[in-house]
């Protein structure tokens, strides 16, 4: 029976990071100073998602694997591709830890509502810090680093906001059918 949890666990793993990967397609491109990109998009939503539903370390794996993977096969993020993965990794894992925190495993609605909160939080305070850092390392004006900053900080804080409008309420949509589907008990 341990063998078969794991299998169910590694599918699942690969399921949200499937979906990860495409939500990420699902964008709108925003133009940044020094030549950079930002975009709005719904691949934020899967990776607390996969906090949620798959705990810190699965949730993770998937949120850091579909997003990278996305970062690969996208020539303006490519090189981003190893942050993505470890940046989007804490993105689902604080989600988890926070979700599962206490013995709830995901099923506390506030106490969710925080998990996301606190997942994406971590991911901007990441992101935000790189932008920043890269910018001073490529020689750019402090003017255009902090406005290129301050642009990744709207779109991040559009993409922080509409994860957790969404992913609390899918969560609690998606806990409910693995249950009754009998798979959230064989994914341990």
């Amino acid at each position: 029976m341990e063998k078969q949890t794991k299998i169910y666990k590694i599918a699942a793993v690969s399921v949200f990071a499937a979906l990860v990967f495409v939500s990420n397609y699902l964008s709108v491109p925003v133009p940044v100073a020094i030549g950079s990109v930002s975009r709005i998009h719904l691949g934020n939503i899967f990776c607390l998602l996969s906090g949620f539903v798959l705990g810190p370390v699965g949730g993770g794996l998937a949120a850091g694997i579909g997003s990278g993977l996305y970062d690969l096969t996208n020539p303006a993020y490519i090189t981003s591709a190893p942050f993505t993965f470890a940046f989007k990794f804490l993105l689902a894992a604080a989600c988890g830890l926070v979700a599962y925190a206490r013995g709830a495993r995901a099923e506390n609605n506030v106490q969710n509502i925080v998990a996301a909160v606190a997942g994406s939080a971590t991911y901007m305070v990441l992101y935000l810090g790189k932008a920043f850092v890269e910018g001073m390392m490529l020689g750019s004006e402090i003017g255009a680093v902090l406005t290129a900053v301050a642009t990744k900080a709207v779109t991040s804080s559009i993409n922080a906001a509409i994860a957790v409008v969404v992913s609390v309420p899918l969560c609690a949509a998606v806990r409910l059918a693995l249950k009754k589907s009998r798979l959230l008990e064989k994914m341990g």
